[in-house]
């Protein structure tokens, strides 16, 4: 990094102690824009990177629920909006608990870059809770739910901030919330958050969204080296909805998933992963994989190693922020990969990214490549402004259309400051440029 960025850090640092996940998001981007901030010496003039760094509101809060004993528990809820530039503030809400502060701020920082990348009127944003809906009730998630938008509702709407849903934020936590917020404010403001239900002003192919996103962007990388998805092995981690559309469009596209995990290990299936009993054993009945083996004879599973030991040409990590290191990065290219497409937020290491790009491995970061997500939610925001509905064609065309313009921004960018092929500085300096641009003109606020 340039001294002046270096410094820039170091304050991000000293202001944020002890939050390594936010800090390892913003060195990832002050990396790679150095090449812009040389071009752009009006950047560095107006601070924009100081700015940058910073959210433009932090809210925390209390969420006091009863549980169906009638046990009152507290969680704490997040909502960090960083940056409007580009539009209202716009991200998920994740409900773990693992969530606290720092979380939080790096998704947001992350989502801000993701969404200038879509090319759409979307500013960054990011919430949640550190509330466990897993072994929960309908009946106790609603509540909390219910909880949760009492105090949010005062801070969000369809022209400020936007919120969807997130790990452990689903289509019946997304109507829970979206209930309470109607019967808050008396007003249908269908607008005020994505990943709805169809039958309420939900977009098709929302759902499927950050799957698909991630394997067309594949297979863009893919057949700009010469080749595409079609006979391709692909290990996906996670086994949640991301995980399970990105097989299914794999499959589609004639590759072949043969290994998918969960948090008690893996699923090794040669022949390629049965998409069905998949989403039978996660979906509707919520059990682990270790059931996959009960049913499919042939297959293996694995529990306590890492699904990167599997051999494929395309990996897709799906799961959660961190989970390739040195050691997997390493595996993945013993085992012959030649791609590495992040489905989930930041889950490979700086260190793996390394080895990845020593190996000559093609990586191409979350916030390009899982930008599919948040893409159909502003399509959703678009359809429920002007009262429409598309179908689910003409949803997925848009949606492959943005994924194919954003690997093209990433490829371009990146040729353009002589980094030919280095798709995390292409996205990086190109969603940088795009907020940068936006809050130059914007003054000083």
């Amino acid at each position: 990094m340039p001294a002046t960025v270096e410094t820039v850090f170091a304050s991000v640092v000293a202001r944020n102690p002890g939050e390594p996940e936010f800090h390892q998001a913003v060195r990832e981007v002050l990396e790679s824009i150095g090449p812009a901030l040389a071009r752009h010496p009006e950047y560095t003039e107006a601070r924009i990177v100081e700015r940058i760094c910073e959210p433009e509101r932090q809210v925390i809060f209390r969420v006091p629920w009863e549980d169906d004993r009638g046990r009152i528990h507290t969680n704490r809820g997040f909502r960090v909006e960083f940056n409007s530039a580009l539009g209202p503030f716009k991200g998920g809400l994740r409900f773990h608990p693992s969530v606290y502060l720092g979380i939080v701020k790096f998704l947001g920082f992350e989502q801000t870059f993701k969404n200038a990348l879509t090319g759409l009127s979307i500013g960054g944003g990011k919430g949640g809770a550190d509330f466990d809906p897993k072994g929960r009730s309908d009946r106790e998630v609603m509540r909390f739910c219910q909880s949760f938008m009492t105090e949010l509702y005062r801070h969000i709407g369809a022209e400020t901030d936007v919120p969807a849903g997130d790990v452990g934020v689903g289509g019946r936590e997304i109507g829970y919330l979206f209930g309470q917020y109607k019967r808050i404010t008396n007003r249908y403001e269908s607008g005020v958050l994505t990943g709805k239900g169809l039958a309420y002003g939900g977009a098709q192919v929302r759902r499927e969204a950050t799957g698909y996103g991630a394997v067309f962007f594949a297979d863009e990388m893919l057949s700009r080296a010469g080749g595409g998805l079609d006979g391709k092995r692909v290990v996906v981690s996670g086994s949640g909805n991301v995980a399970i559309y990105a097989i299914e469009k794999v499959h589609q596209l004639g590759g072949r998933v043969v290994a998918c995990s969960d948090s008690s290990g893996y699923v090794h299936d040669d022949k390629g992963i049965d998409l069905e009993l998949l989403r039978e054993l996660k979906e509707q009945r919520r059990a682990r994989l270790d059931d996959y083996a009960r049913h499919v004879r042939h297959a293996r599973v694995v529990s306590g190693r890492t699904v990167w030991e599997v051999p494929c040409e395309v990996a897709l990590p799906c799961a959660t922020q961190n989970e390739i290191g040195g050691a997997e990065a390493a595996a993945l290219v013993a085992g012959g990969c030649v791609a590495v497409v992040e489905g989930a937020n930041m889950p490979t290491t700086p260190e793996a990214v390394r080895i990845l790009a020593g190996a000559g491995v093609r990586f191409a970061p979350g916030k390009a490549a899982n930008a599919g997500g948040v893409a159909v939610s502003a399509l959703e925001m678009r359809q429920n402004a002007s009262r429409e509905s598309w179908t689910f064609d003409e949803s997925e065309q848009r949606l492959r259309g943005i994924m194919r313009d954003i690997h093209d921004r990433c490829w371009n960018t990146a040729e353009e400051y002589g980094l030919p092929g280095d798709y995390v500085a292409g996205a990086n300096i190109d969603g940088f440029r795009r907020v940068a641009e936006a809050m130059l003109a914007h003054g000083l606020i």
